[in-house]
């Protein structure tokens, strides 16, 4: 799977990026045709404590699945992202087996 990791107005670290790499790798061993996954990280303008979001888009064969959470770090939401991503994988899944 290709993993791609894009931020909006900052620079993620690396330990971060692996963070996320590595929770949506675990997705593969759900359903191996993943083809590509790509991962937007952006900070809410507003003051609010909740301004980190994580949006995560998977590519598999003749479909796209997408998740986006928002929480107060992007550990959390990529957490929360992948977890809904997991749950599209399962009914993609069973529905093309």
């Amino acid at each position: 799977m290709d993993f791609k990791v894009n931020t909006v107005h900052f620079s993620a670290d690396e330990k971060l990026v692996n963070y996320i790499h590595e929770k949506v790798k675990k997705l593969e061993q759900i359903y191996d045709h993943i083809i590509a996954s790509e991962i937007y990280l952006k900070i809410d303008k507003n003051e609010a404590n909740e301004n980190k979001i994580a949006e995560v888009k998977l590519l598999l064969p003749g479909s796209e699945l997408f998740a986006k959470k928002q929480c107060k770090s992007f550990e959390e939401a990529a957490d929360l992202a992948v977890t809904a991503l997991k749950k599209q994988v399962q009914r993609h899944k069973s529905k093309n087996s």
